[in-house]
């Protein structure tokens, strides 16, 4: 069974808000192995119109930085699913647009054989984790207060409180500090 793995950056205070977080070239590092690692992504059409065109158009830019580049090219190869009920047509080559049920779906595609599925951005992840569906979780804690944003898990609402046991942590340069939680 493929492991479902939401990974999200995060600032001290729990805000998931991408103009309030803080990226540097070795947290998207990280990002890029974890892409990597995985042979599937999945969205919600919020967080996909965020990730594409943005990334894609990385590809074409002659001044981005080696790590950007890197992420671009690791984004743009995975296969990716897009839950939506609005989203007309995918931008990327390797999008599907899934409108059917979020906990079938999901369930299907676990028993697919593959590497991991990563999900990221807020309402699909908060669902799946209702749903007790999220396997392994990896937060990305950045140095920073923001004080205002969208918080993380805002609005979940679990039937028990989720036991998950540390399987790594990774500290950064930059104060940043990556924490790889599993389900108990």
């Amino acid at each position: 069974m493929r492991t479902l793995i939401f990974a999200i950056n995060t600032t001290l205070d729990g805000c998931v808000d991408h103009t309030k977080g803080y990226v540097d070239e070795e947290t998207l590092g990280y990002f890029t192995r974890l892409t990597r690692e995985a042979d599937l992504q999945v969205f919600g059409r919020k967080t996909y119109q965020l990730m594409v065109p943005y990334w894609p158009e990385v590809l074409k830019d002659p001044s981005a930085t080696k790590a950007d580049t890197e992420f671009a090219r690791a984004f743009d190869s995975i296969n990716k699913v897009v839950f939506s009920r609005t989203l007309g047509s995918a931008e990327d080559k390797n999008t599907r647009i899934v409108r059917t049920n979020l906990r079938d779906e999901i369930l299907k595609l676990k028993q697919e054989q593959g590497k991991n599925i990563l999900v990221g951005g807020v309402d699909i992840p908060s669902q799946l984790i209702q749903l007790g569906l999220v396997d392994e979780y990896i937060f990305v804690v950045g140095p920073i207060v923001a004080g205002a944003g969208r918080r993380l898990l805002e609005g979940v609402s679990l039937p028990e409180q989720l036991q998950l046991k540390l399987v790594e942590s990774k500290l950064f340069k930059s104060g940043s500090v990556a924490l790889h939680y599993a389900k108990q």
